[in-house]
């Protein structure tokens, strides 16, 4: 038997317009929604960033979350928990991963409910860190989902690891890159597709195969794709009952009616990704390599395990980690000190801007050789980031501790105004 546990990832950064959210909405989220409301037996397991569950409810797209529930209450969708506001969490210190995870946690129960019950977690674009694990091995969690490519030079498909790390350890499930990447960019089809999982389980018992990709595929990077290619494979699987015998062919070239027709189809399950916890053996292995979705074999190799988000030979990466390492240290500050009513009034402002002015997007657009480039959302995470240093410095600012101290953090407030200028320099020039 082949277990097919399909993966799909929303998600909005906090700094989205309306009318680029209500593309989406239009374009990808509803049609999706439709179509697994239609196939009754579709299963799928997805990660909601509650940045984008609260966006839809403050743009007033309330049916796309009723939907998303209604379909979790018929054991269509499993939910997984990830961080609110899309951080790459092993570049941020211990503390904020935690906080990002509870406050996604929170966010997300509050608006589907009881049907907001979560084993699995998925961390932004796949980032792994042993230091990740264990902050998710002392939180309950069962398993993570991260990429093949930190498993190479082959991710298993029988067995589910599970490593040493934290307080009970925790199941690690890997991501079909080859797959995965394949349906991302629209180079295979639904009947390839399905000839490509029963190549794989040829004279095998029993095999899982993940695929997961960012839900905008379907229908917002690439138009109808959801019907186009999800909804036929779902078909395909489901429709195999009615179906006589013929010859098994599991060769790139079989037909549409000859994939439907065949026996062998009635080897796929589609499944959600906890079932698998059920159905495969877990087997101890070491910890797989830090890494992402958009990681290289040859990246990791060069300890470049984030490359979209921090390069070492990305100039604006290095200043914006370090503007905002300036805003953690204010942060860090700010919250041991003792304040009084107005600085605490600073502090609570502050506290929720550093929510936002971490998340990943502001990064992966400073690509510009790798073609993702964008001054306008580089600088909007920015001025995120100067208002979280404006507000934490006014809390210690109006606190009552030592005037000496306050002006050495005043340096860094001096710094970090530096920093800022060179990456719009940066911007300018470039």
């Amino acid at each position: 038997m082949v277990y097919w546990a399909p993966f799909l990832h929303f998600y909005q950064p906090p700094t989205q317009i309306h009318s680029v959210l209500k593309k989406v909405c239009d374009e990808s989220y509803r049609p999706l929604l439709k179509m697994l409301k239609g196939h009754p037996h579709a299963k799928v397991t997805i990660n909601m960033c509650a940045v984008l569950t609260e966006m839809l409810n403050e743009h007033g797209a309330y049916d796309i979350i009723e939907n998303i529930n209604e379909l979790a209450q018929n054991n269509q969708i499993e939910f997984v928990d990830s961080a609110k506001y899309h951080p790459i969490l092993p570049l941020v210190p211990k503390k904020e991963i935690r906080r990002q995870i509870e406050l996604n946690h929170k966010a997300n129960s509050f608006f589907f409910g009881k049907s907001y019950k979560t084993q699995g977690f998925f961390s932004p674009e796949m980032c792994y860190s042993d230091e990740l694990v264990t902050v998710l091995s002392g939180m309950a969690y069962r398993w993570i989902l991260i990429s093949g490519v930190a498993s190479l030079p082959k991710w298993p498909m029988d067995v589910i690891c599970k490593i040493p790390l934290g307080v009970n350890g925790i199941a690690v499930l890997y991501r079909d890159d080859i797959l995965s990447n394949k349906i991302s960019f629209q180079n295979i089809d639904s009947e390839e597709f399905i000839a490509e999982l029963l190549k794989l389980g040829q004279d095998k018992e029993d095999i899982y195969i993940i695929t997961a990709m960012d839900g905008e595929t379907f229908g917002h990077h690439i138009q109808n794709w959801e019907k186009l290619f999800l909804a036929e494979v779902y078909e395909m699987i489901e429709g195999v009952a009615g179906y006589g015998e013929i010859k098994q062919r599991t060769d790139l070239a079989a037909t549409h009616q000859n994939i439907l027709e065949s026996k062998a189809l009635k080897q796929i399950k589609v499944v959600k990704i906890s079932e698998l916890l059920e159905k495969f053996p877990l087997k101890d292995a070491k910890a797989p390599k830090p890494s992402s979705w958009s990681t290289t074999a040859e990246e990791i190799k060069k300890a470049n395990y984030y490359p979209l988000w921090k390069d070492p030979g990305n100039i604006i990466h290095d200043l914006q980690w370090q503007h905002i390492n300036l805003c953690f240290e204010l942060m860090d500050y700010a919250e041991r000190m003792q304040r009084n009513e107005e600085s605490n009034r600073f502090y609570y402002i502050s506290r929720a801007l550093l929510d936002r002015a971490i998340h990943s997007c502001q990064f992966w657009w400073a690509n510009k050789k790798r073609g993702m480039w964008d001054i306008n959302l580089i600088n909007k995470g920015l001025l995120l980031q100067e208002e979280v240093i404006l507000n934490v410095y006014k809390s210690i600012k109006t606190s009552e501790i030592k005037e000496q101290i306050k002006a050495e953090l005043y340096y860094k407030v001096v710094a970090s105004r530096d920093i800022a200028n060179k990456i719009r320099d940066q911007l300018f020039s470039t």
